[in-house]
C-alpha cells in the first residue's frame, strides 16, 4: 500500500502538463511586447511615406512662407530683402488684389449653393425607382469625370461662342419658330462673365454634390419613412420632417468638400476668360503676380491666404466627417 506521498493528488493531476499525461506538449503564448523599440518597429514601414509627403509639401509650402514676408521681385533684383507684413498688408488694400479676394468668395458661394441645390434634386429623384435608372446616373456624373481643363474648353467653344455656340444656336431656332430671323446673338463670355464662369463650375460640381447627397439618402432608415407614410404623412412632411434631417450632416459635408476644391479652382477662370472683367480670383491672381509681375514675395502671400483659407474649410470638413462616422459607429 503506497503512502498517501507517493501517491499524486487529484489536483496536482489536473495541473500537470500534458506532455506528463501523454499528449502533446503545451506551447506557452508570450506576453505582448510593448515599448519604444515596438512602436517604432510598427511605424517604421510608414517612415518613407512620411518623408516623402514632408519633402513634396511641407518643405515647399515653408519655402513659400519665408518668401511670402520677402520684397522680391524678379524685375528689379537688386531690390530684395524682408518686408515683414508688408505683402499681406498690400493684399487687403490693394484695390486689384482685394477685388480677387472678394472674387474668391463671390464665385465659390454661387457655385457651392446652386450645386447643392441641383444635387439634390438630382439625388431625390435618382432615389427612386424608374427604368434606365442606372443609365441617368451614369450619364449624371460623366460631368464630374472630364478633366477641368476640357470642360472649360468645352463651354467656351461648344456653348459660348458667339459664332457657332449652341446657345445662340438655340436662340436662332427659337425665334426661327415664331417666324423671326433677328434672334439675338450675344457674346456670353464678355456680357455675362462671372456667370458664364459659374456655370461651367456649377456643370462640373453639381454630380459631386449628388452623389454624397445619394449616399445620404440610401442610408435612411426606411422603416421610419414608411411607418410615417401609413400615418399620412405626404411627401413634403416626409422631406421636410425625416429626409431633411438626416441629411444635415451630408449637405455640410458637400458643402464644405466643394468649397475647399472650388475656392482653388483656376482653369476655368484662365480658360474661359483669362482672369479679364472681375473674374480673377485668388488663384488667377497668384499665377498673374508671379508669371506676368515675376514678383515672387507677392505671389507667395497671396498662395499662403489660399492655403490657410483651405486650411480653414477643410478643418470643418474633417469635424463634419468624423461626426458622421460617430454617427455610423452607434
Amino acid at each position: 500500500m503506497s503512502t498517501p506521498s507517493s501517491t499524486p493528488s487529484l489536483s496536482s493531476r489536473v495541473r500537470a502538463p500534458r506532455a506528463a499525461r501523454g499528449g502533446p506538449a503545451a506551447v506557452p503564448v508570450p506576453p505582448p511586447r510593448t515599448g519604444p523599440r515596438v512602436a517604432w518597429a510598427r511605424r517604421a514601414p510608414l517612415l518613407p511615406a512620411l518623408v516623402f509627403m514632408i519633402a513634396v509639401t511641407q518643405l515647399p509650402f515653408v519655402g513659400t512662407l519665408v518668401i511670402s514676408f520677402m520684397r522680391w521681385n524678379a524685375l528689379d533684383p537688386g531690390d530684395r530683402g524682408f518686408a515683414g507684413l508688408s505683402n499681406y498688408k498690400a493684399e487687403f488694400t490693394d484695390p486689384t488684389l482685394r477685388s480677387s479676394l472678394t472674387t474668391t468668395v463671390v464665385l465659390t458661394a454661387a457655385v457651392v449653393l446652386v450645386s447643392l441645390a441641383l444635387g439634390l434634386g438630382l439625388a431625390l429623384l435618382l432615389d427612386r425607382r424608374f427604368p434606365g435608372r442606372g443609365v441617368v446616373r451614369t450619364l449624371l456624373i460623366t460631368p464630374f469625370l472630364v478633366v477641368p481643363v476640357a470642360s472649360a474648353l468645352l463651354w467656351k467653344h461648344a456653348l459660348y461662342n458667339a459664332s457657332y455656340g449652341l446657345l445662340n444656336g438655340v436662340l436662332t431656332w427659337v425665334w426661327k419658330l415664331f417666324g423671326s430671323s433677328d434672334a439675338p446673338q450675344p457674346d456670353w463670355l464678355s456680357q455675362s462673365p462671372k456667370l458664364a464662369v459659374e456655370a461651367s463650375l456649377i456643370w462640373q460640381w453639381t454630380p459631386f454634390m449628388m452623389l454624397i447627397l445619394l449616399a445620404g439618402l440610401q442610408s435612411r432608415p426606411h422603416d421610419v419613412v414608411e411607418a410615417a407614410r401609413v400615418d399620412g404623412a405626404n411627401s413634403w412632411q416626409v422631406f421636410r420632417h425625416l429626409t431633411f434631417p438626416h441629411l444635415r450632416r451630408y449637405l455640410e459635408l458637400a458643402a464644405l468638400l466643394g468649397t475647399v476644391y472650388v475656392v482653388q479652382n483656376f482653369d476655368a477662370v484662365f480658360t474661359l476668360t483669362s482672369g479679364g472683367l472681375g473674374t480673377a480670383n485668388l488663384p488667377y491672381a497668384v499665377y498673374s503676380t508671379f508669371y506676368q509681375a515675376h514678383d515672387y514675395g507677392q505671389a507667395s502671400a497671396e498662395g499662403v491666404i489660399v492655403v490657410v483659407l483651405s486650411i480653414i474649410v477643410a478643418t470643418f470638413a474633417l469635424r463634419t466627417v468624423s461626426s458622421l462616422l460617430r454617427e455610423e459607429i452607434r
